[in-house]
């Protein structure tokens, strides 16, 4: 018997699963700033900067800004203008105000990313196999209303529901954004409910904490990949290859 056969729902992770990002962050920071008529900040200063200023906003005012009920944009804002700060670039209110609204907009868009060619098939798939799909992401709400369906991944069509942590004020890898996903399944068995993501920490282990079964893809052959299977893990290449283990006879390893 198939594992396929045992499952009701499937959920997903979005980005390094689904999605990747196109180029460095640098490329759209320095659009943004020779779209002022400004010199390119530094790649490396600037891609420092912002994982600093990325990680003391997501500590301070975690899933984008929701329990504070800070407004997304006000989120993004303060985070792009202490990335700025950090990376040594001050900007005049007038400057700066030009470059963000440039950035935001950038990244709002389908623009930074591209979807995995085995994305929309997978998805579609396990649909049309009479399972329901879920994302869940640590995203904010441009994920769900723009970002997904601009790049052809569309509720309804290729996936059923979303759970994104700027929506709901929970964050991976606090297991309850799992025990949300299974709400909104309609209250299906953990464990007729397949994960699958690309972390051990956000996604394999807090799915299986609340008893879901779940798989890791390793796109990208990540050194991690090597404890993930010595810890246990079921891991695969791609979203193709969990279509084929799950219409197979294996078993997930637990």
């Amino acid at each position: 018997m198939s594992l396929l056969s045992k499952l009701r729902c499937i959920t997903v992770d979005v980005t390094g699963t689904l999605i990747a990002y196109k180029g460095e962050l640098g490329d759209y920071y320095c659009m943004a700033a020779k779209s002022v008529g400004l010199p390119c900040p530094d790649y490396k200063r600037m891609h420092e900067g912002f994982k600093l200023a990325y990680t003391e906003m997501a500590k301070k005012y975690p899933c984008f800004g929701h329990a504070a009920k800070l407004p997304t944009v006000v989120w993004w804002k303060t985070c792009v203008r202490n990335s700025f700060i950090k990376a040594g670039y001050d900007y005049d209110e007038e400057t700066f105000e030009k470059i963000f609204r440039r950035i935001y907009a950038s990244f709002g868009s389908s623009a930074p990313y591209s979807v995995f060619p085995d994305s929309q098939p997978f998805l579609r798939w396990a649909r049309g196999e009479g399972l329901l799909v879920g994302l869940v992401s640590n995203a904010e709400y441009r994920y769900q209303d723009v970002i997904l369906p601009a790049l052809g991944l569309e509720q309804g069509s290729e996936w059923d529901f979303g759970v994104f942590s700027g929506l709901e004020g929970v964050e991976k890898p606090d297991p309850r954004i799992y025990k949300i996903a299974l709400e909104r399944a309609g209250k299906i068995a953990p464990e007729a409910t397949l994960h699958i993501g690309d972390s051990m920490r956000k996604d394999y282990l807090p799915a299986k904490s609340v008893g879901m079964q779940a798989v890791l893809l390793d796109r990208f052959k990540t050194p991690d990949a090597v404890e993930w299977k010595k810890s246990g893990a079921t891991v695969l290449p791609d979203l193709a290859a969990v279509q084929e283990f799950l219409t197979s006879g294996n078993k997930l390893t637990c």
